[in-house]
């Protein structure tokens, strides 16, 4: 990552630095992109250091994760290897006190651009957000994305439409680095309140979640 700017110099040690204010009772969130690796097995270095890091941690897919193939056989990888703080946040939801934590990666699908393609994934990923959904019913709601649903001009209004219809409080979502992170949307539409964490922005310190 060091050849994407000075704020990645070192950008290990800095998230191992960042988590110092984690507890091993904490759970953290990562929004994908955790992984160059094109395998699970390629991977296996990020995953222990990332498995070394204090307190439980969820795993969303991003789009750089080449690594993915099926959350059963992400699952079967990391017992295989001991890495026990690891679980992933893929067509289900996980109950953390009174909240439901839930997610998926989104996409971005813009009518007068996206192929067919694009529109098909941006359909699959809103079944499966609300697959999260209906698994943490009777719940309050946090929702997880690493594509942005509101980025600039751009709306996704299936996944909006979702966020409102289950009353999900608030949207973390990453994918945005950079030049970037100014243009991104943090405040309230509707029930939910947006914020942007991808790790440059920051500056690779976990965002406290207020529950």
């Amino acid at each position: 990552m060091d050849k994407f700017g000075e704020i990645w110099r070192d950008h290990a040690k800095k998230l191992e630095e960042g988590f110092r204010a984690v507890g091993e009772e904490d759970w953290t969130v990562l929004c994908g992109d955790l992984s160059w690796a094109m395998s699970l097995e390629g991977a296996k270095e990020d995953f222990a250091f990332i498995d070394r890091l204090p307190g439980h941690k969820l795993i969303l897919k991003g789009n750089h994760d080449y690594w993915w193939s099926t959350a059963q056989k992400a699952y079967r990888f990391f017992e295989e290897n001991g890495f026990d703080s690891l679980d992933v946040l893929h067509n289900n939801a996980y109950v953390y006190g009174d909240w439901a934590l839930c997610g998926t990666r989104g996409w971005f699908y813009e009518e007068d651009r996206g192929t067919e393609h694009d529109r098909k994934m941006m359909l699959r990923e809103v079944q499966r957000l609300e697959t999260s959904l209906k698994a943490g019913e009777g719940r309050r709601k946090i929702v997880f994305l690493h594509y942005p649903p509101v980025f600039q001009n751009y709306r996704c209004e299936e996944i909006l439409q979702l966020l409102q219809t289950y009353r999900v409080e608030r949207c973390y979502y990453g994918h945005i680095h950079g030049k970037g992170c100014p243009l991104s949307f943090n405040g309230r539409i509707g029930f939910t309140e947006f914020r942007l964490v991808s790790a440059d922005r920051l500056n690779f310190i976990p965002e406290p979640v207020p529950i």
